[in-house]
């Protein structure tokens, strides 16, 4: 009579093991399911949630309560060959890159320059556009380069190349979270220069009143790219597709001329993988 406790410890034993089996099985077809819904690892499966910037034109803009700019009308053409839609937010940039490493983004767009500093918190895609540094001053100012900035007041946004440009050139710069912040300070004369992405100093001059001017550009060393969390492959190789695709169907060339009009391409840069042939803005118009 005895035996019957035991067997019937076994039999429960073994119903709980077939139970736990059915478990994982069930787990990890859930798991698979997943993978296969959301291959790129996005915070919502299908759309792609962009970080960007609200108050940088041509780049990175609001219009008309739209995001807007080169590098977003880019992504949402890139995003849309990979079968993604895209969801931008405004924010800062000196938060951007972190925002994205921490998943609070799945890709950062805002003409971000590809450095090795950067390199140690996100991922980077393949270069997508190049970059020149302007030098805004107010009005009237003597200043006509960048050799003419020591024991002067710079402002630049924290976090940029730019601000990395003149820690390394000793000038002890004013910091700003943001463009606007760099562009008031130079209409109220609290600042004696802004040294800022080109194409936004250019833009922000023609729109001052005549209260700011172009002192002088000098082309940025490495090229800017989308931003994607470490790691995160799967994602960045997608981007990396879509970018030549949209480089091969001319898309790439017509929102260069849209967007900056009359600037040269530097003969040596290629954008994307830098293996697709890219058209002139006459033949992707």
């Amino acid at each position: 009579m005895r035996l019957l406790p035991a067997l019937t410890r076994v039999a429960a034993l073994g119903v709980a093991a077939i139970l736990g089996a059915a478990t994982l099985t069930a787990c990890g077809d859930d798991a698979s399911s997943d993978a296969a819904g959301n291959p790129y690892g996005l915070l919502q499966p299908g759309v792609l949630r962009a970080g960007t910037l609200t108050d940088a034109p041509p780049n990175v803009y609001l219009k008309d309560g739209q995001f807007t700019g080169f590098d977003n009308d880019l992504l949402r053409a890139v995003a849309d060959k990979v079968g993604l839609k895209v969801e931008f937010v405004g924010t800062d940039f000196s938060a951007l890159l972190s925002q994205v490493n921490n998943r609070k983004f799945d890709v950062g767009s805002s003409s971000i320059t590809i450095t090795e500093a950067r390199k140690k918190t996100v991922d980077f895609g393949n270069g997508y556009d190049f970059g020149y540094f302007g030098l805004d001053v107010p009005a009237g100012s003597p200043i006509r380069s960048f050799d003419e900035l020591a024991g002067k007041r710079v402002v630049v946004v924290q976090g940029t190349v730019q601000d990395d440009y003149a820690s390394g050139k000793g000038l002890d710069p004013v910091r700003v979270p943001d463009y606007n912040g760099a562009i008031n300070q130079l209409k109220a004369g609290t600042a004696d220069a802004w040294i800022a992405p080109a194409e936004i100093g250019e833009k922000s001059a023609a729109d001052s009143g005549g209260k700011i001017a172009v002192a002088a550009k000098l082309l940025s060393p490495a090229p800017t790219a989308y931003a994607v969390a470490k790691g995160n492959d799967a994602l960045r190789e997608a981007l990396n597709k879509g970018l030549d695709e949209v480089i091969a169907d001319g898309t790439w060339s017509r929102l260069q001329a849209q967007y900056y009009p009359g600037r040269p391409i530097p003969e040596d840069f290629k954008p994307g993988s830098g293996t697709v042939p890219v058209p002139t803005a006459s033949a992707a118009s």
